[in-house]
């Protein structure tokens, strides 16, 4: 990663600007997001932060989605956390013009908006003059009730069919993913829409994006130890209190990586070691994913999680 571009940025000192703090789970992007408000702070440019993780937006996932408690946010406003009840569904429509709003509101009281997480459709839904394609709730319904009878595995095999090139950018196992596909694709669009355009255009002029990097030989083994922790911290309690608040009936919470095995473990289906090694597996492959994702962004400076921020504020003063 260190042979990626650092391109320039038009951000100025005058301006309120956006700042993009993004990377792979578990690199340290909460910690250099408020060393990074800190230090603007002091630069004379507050700054708040605002959510990019899509399971941090559910109330309740504290310990699976590492969520940064209130009283260890440095005093520094935090937006879009627990945003949501674990029955609602996480949908980057819904957050887009939630996320630009909560910015907007940001730079009207002349503070810098800081951008952080690692949901990479998230990310690029508010960075970049991104478009949705429109919805069909009956082509959908009739797509949703194929996936239950036959799961996604035949649908899926349809898309490729008829656009590989989404297909590429799609779990397979996603089913949601690849019945929007497949919605999108029947009223005549040419793309999911679920992936970066070729040539973005930023949403606000001034946009800094920082990505927190850290090699794969370090990375791995911090992730499978994050999962451990979980576990050692009490994941299964609050799964279980998370239960009782109808977390099984939630369509995207129910889903989320370390949630989904800890529900199968309470439920009999995993053993313990299972169920942590099945975690571990599904977090590497997820970090991979969003590092492929984050390379895409040409704009974007890879530093490392201890990188001195004052330099990032250095180099656009």
């Amino acid at each position: 990663m260190s042979g990626l571009p650092s391109a320039p940025n038009a951000l100025q000192t005058t301006s309120v600007a956006v700042w993009g703090v993004v990377g792979a789970t578990g690199t340290g992007k909460t910690a250099l997001s408020l060393n990074l408000a800190e230090a603007l702070a002091r630069a004379g440019r507050p700054a708040e932060i605002v959510n990019a993780d899509a399971m941090q937006l559910y109330r309740g996932m504290n310990i699976g989605t590492a969520k940064l408690p209130p009283h260890e946010r440095r005093g520094i406003a935090h937006h879009l956390f627990d945003s949501l009840a674990v029955t609602e569904e996480a949908a980057v429509a819904w957050y887009q013009p939630t996320a630009r709003e909560a910015i907007t509101d940001i730079h009207a009281r002349g503070a810098d908006a800081i951008l952080v997480g690692g949901s990479g459709l998230y990310v690029s839904s508010v960075i970049f003059d991104f478009q949705f394609p429109p919805h069909d709730e009956a082509l959908r319904a009739e797509l949703e009730a194929e996936l239950t009878t036959h799961g996604p595995g035949v649908l899926f095999a349809r898309l490729r069919a008829a656009d590989p090139v989404t297909a590429a950018r799609i779990d397979p196992k996603n089913g949601r993913r690849v019945v929007r596909a497949l919605e999108v694709l029947a009223q005549g669009s040419t793309t999911h829409g679920a992936a970066l355009p070729e040539a973005p255009a930023l949403w606000h002029e001034h946009t800094r994006l920082i990505g927190v990097a850290v090699p794969r030989e370090e990375l791995v083994p911090r992730l499978d130890a994050r999962v451990e922790a979980m576990w050692q911290h009490g994941i299964l309690d609050e799964v279980t209190k998370l239960r009782e608040q109808g977390l099984e009936q939630g369509v995207t919470a129910r889903r989320a990586i370390g949630y989904a095995q800890a529900l199968a473990q309470l439920q009999g289906e995993l053993t313990p070691a299972e169920a942590i090694a099945q975690t571990q597996a599904l977090t590497r492959r997820y970090a991979r994913r969003q590092v492929s994702w984050f390379k895409r962004y040409s704009q974007l400076q890879w530093v490392q999680p201890e990188h001195p921020v004052q330099q990032l504020l250095d180099d656009v003063s």
